[in-house]
């Protein structure tokens, strides 16, 4: 047996052993390779239609007009169609970490005002869901608010104060920590609950929501409010 390699030998190994580098190299690319990445599909939201503010157009000749509320679902519409937007973006967003900054980027842009579309969304989702009844309280929120704050009728007060006092939204927040109930002011879409809080109840406070009917007289709005939210719904939306 010979202890040296022939030259053809070496040429069949080298030839082996380049073709399985080469092999390597190509799928290491094909895994690395960004494009070659799979795409994230964005979960998009449904868009509301007039079917949606059914309940709520009840509340026509009682406190808040239909015109208003058709007026209202436009905007609506809009944070819905802006989240399923931002949504699309974020998909083929481009996550290299070069292109990351906190003063502009892309990213940070996307981010931050995903979170202010799909707040709108939210809100409203709640707004309208709450709104088109009797305004008569009962069943566990009833107890809840009684247990916060005493009585009805102080809940009401701290309620109206908050609404005069913010510049976008009172939120009615379910705390699953404390398992209490809290008005929370809001000056946008996305501020300022708090975490682990489910919304049982929200009251949009900006101009479109009765600026037809009232003007500029918010305390006469949110008057006409209370007698105009379904209970059943709020009670709905808390945990079994």
């Amino acid at each position: 047996m010979r202890n040296e390699l022939s030259r053809r030998d070496l040429i069949v190994i080298g030839g082996t052993v380049g073709l399985g580098l080469a092999v390597g190299q190509t799928a290491n690319a094909f895994v690395l390779s960004p494009e070659n990445q799979p795409k994230m599909e964005p979960k998009l939201v449904t868009v509301p239609t007039e079917a949606d503010i059914a309940k709520a157009l009840k509340t026509d000749g009682r406190g808040i007009s239909a015109a208003t509320h058709k007026a209202h679902l436009t905007l609506w519409q809009g944070y819905a169609n802006k989240t399923n937007e931002i949504r699309k973006a974020l998909a083929e967003l481009d996550t290299d970490p070069a292109k990351g900054n906190q003063i502009y980027s892309v990213t940070r842009s996307l981010k931050v005002n995903y979170a202010f579309a799909y707040g709108g969304l939210i809100n409203h989702n709640v707004y309208f869901d709450t709104l088109g009844g009797e305004g008569v309280i009962g069943g566990d929120a009833e107890a809840l608010i009684k247990e916060a704050y005493g009585t009805v009728e102080k809940w009401k007060a701290d309620w109206k104060i908050t609404g005069l006092s913010s510049r976008g939204w009172v939120y009615l927040g379910y705390d699953h920590d404390e398992k209490r109930v809290f008005n929370y002011a809001g000056d946008a879409q996305d501020t300022f609950p708090a975490w682990n809080n489910t919304l049982i109840l929200a009251m949009d406070v900006y101009e479109h929501a009765y600026y037809l009917d009232y003007q500029t007289a918010r305390p006469k709005y949110v008057d006409a409010y209370f007698g105009l939210v379904d209970w059943d719904a709020v009670n709905a939306r808390l945990p079994k």
